[in-house]
């Protein structure tokens, strides 16, 4: 009778703890690596999935995320200095040209040039997290090469975006039919943070969001000033 009470104590000790253990699906600041991909002027130009304005904006959030958290992250650019032109300045902002190593390359297909392929594979990461234009070949191309070697991939659909909204909602469907992840920028951000209770990090977010975060980013801009008392 006693070994059946303690068989039954510990099982419901054992169920309230694994209650409070998170998904190995979500996203922590330590388990993935973060890949922008080709956030460029020209690229940007032929863009109508999303608003250029908005595009920008969620890439802020995705690269200001990711220095906020310490994400391993990789920026690639695309015949920058002969075509392309320079990244998004919200990308610059955290991760300067001068000091963060864009890889620039030829081909679409991100995972196939060498120099990057290099760079993203020797973060060490088994997940990694994809953003950037456009959705159907550069992302398309480099999501599926990497589920291929056996990653687990998310997509930060939101920070991406296509000559169409077709081209880029049959791309998502193609990529997360082959096992891919979507989510979205502001979701990227706050399964980062996860707890409000993280200090060191509170504050970094919500000047964050108020910057690149539009309507939530006013609402928290409203309650700083205005829920003083």
């Amino acid at each position: 009778m006693k070994k059946t009470i303690l068989f039954i104590a510990f099982g419901i000790s054992g169920l309230l703890g694994f209650a409070q253990e998170p998904s190995p699906e979500l996203l922590n600041p330590t388990n993935h690596s973060l890949l922008l991909i080709d956030h460029e002027g020209q690229m940007a130009f032929a863009t109508h999935s999303i608003s250029t304005t908005e595009l920008r904006n969620n890439t802020g959030l995705v690269a200001g995320a990711s220095k906020i958290f310490k994400i391993p992250t990789v920026v690639t650019t695309v015949a920058e200095k002969s075509f392309s032109g320079p990244v998004f300045p919200e990308i610059q902002e955290f991760y300067p040209e001068s000091t963060s190593g864009y890889v620039d390359r030829t081909t679409m297909n991100t995972w196939e040039d060498k120099n990057a392929h290099k760079a993203i594979t020797g973060k060490g990461k088994k997940k990694i997290v994809m953003a950037g234009l456009w959705t159907s070949v550069c992302i398309v191309g480099p999501v599926l090469s990497a589920i291929s070697e056996g990653y687990d991939v998310y997509v930060i659909t939101d920070a991406s975006g296509d000559v169409s909204k077709e081209a880029h909602d049959q791309a998502v469907t193609r990529m997360v039919q082959a096992g891919a992840k979507p989510i979205t920028s502001l979701q990227y951000l706050l399964e980062l943070q996860r707890d409000w209770a993280r200090q060191e990090t509170y504050k970094p977010v919500n000047d964050l969001v108020v910057k690149y975060g539009g309507a939530y980013g006013i609402g928290v801009q409203y309650a700083r000033e205005m829920l003083k008392h």
